[in-house]
């Protein structure tokens, strides 16, 4: 795996590289923003994770996870930050960052987090390259299409533009069972794969940014279910 950390703390990044080099990955360092984000822009396709720290030198993480999301929508981003503020987390996961830890954070949960969205961007490729079998669509239901192969998604044969791997993740897991209710707990599982930590805000992000980008072309058919999660349902609507 090869690992882009922008971070300005030096203590973080010097106790970083022991646990990095115990699992023997490739990881490259920047403390300045610019010098981050001209790193990635090199070469974006050879980067597995970006870490990427909130406050940052001549560019912070905000404009940066802004810029490498006009590049690459695939890539995943863990933002982290001193700052423990519901909206810094939920602006830097609306901007596209796959993940937010807040410091100060134990060196394993970064590396659960990391091993997990890699895992999870694995399995996407491996889908992408898999045999089609004469299958068009992987998921449908009354008004939505979905094919794994193309990371393509469709509302009333329109195409949602600019879905995040999150995102697409994110609605295959609820439209593959419509009507089930899924609390954020057991989605922090099933499309982060990691175990709860208690950061629903990322669930939540990452429900506001999708609910936003199908609603611009279609019905409302991401529900919240009060006290509980949220679940895919389109069989009530009827099309205009």
């Amino acid at each position: 795996m090869r690992i882009l950390m922008i971070e300005d703390n030096e203590s973080v990044s010097e106790m970083m590289k022991i646990f990095f080099m115990n699992e023997k990955w490739d990881v490259e360092f920047k403390n300045d923003g610019k010098e981050g984000l001209d790193a990635f822009l090199e070469n974006p396709k050879s980067w597995d994770i970006i870490t990427l720290d909130l406050n940052l030198p001549s560019m912070d993480g905000i404009a940066i996870c802004q810029e490498i999301r006009k590049v690459s929508r695939d890539v995943p981003i863990i933002m982290l930050s001193a700052r423990d503020s519901e909206s810094d987390q939920v602006i830097g996961l609306e901007l596209g960052a796959d993940d937010y830890v807040t410091k100060p954070f134990s060196p394993l949960t970064l590396i659960a987090r990391i091993k997990a969205l890699y895992r999870r961007s694995e399995r996407v490729e491996v889908m992408e390259e898999a045999p089609r079998l004469h299958k068009t669509y992987d998921v449908e239901t009354n008004h939505v299409k979905m094919n794994i192969s193309t990371r393509e998604a469709y509302v009333d044969g329109q195409l949602i533009e600019g879905l995040t791997l999150k995102e697409f993740d994110l609605l295959l897991t609820l439209a593959g069972k419509p009507k089930q209710v899924f609390s954020r707990e057991q989605l922090l599982e099933l499309v982060w794969d990691y175990q709860y930590y208690g950061d629903e805000r990322t669930v939540d992000a990452h429900i506001k940014k999708l609910r936003k980008k199908m609603e611009t072309i279609g019905p409302s058919i991401i529900h919240t279910v009060w006290g509980i999660g949220y679940k895919f349902d389109d069989s009530g609507v009827v099309e205009e």
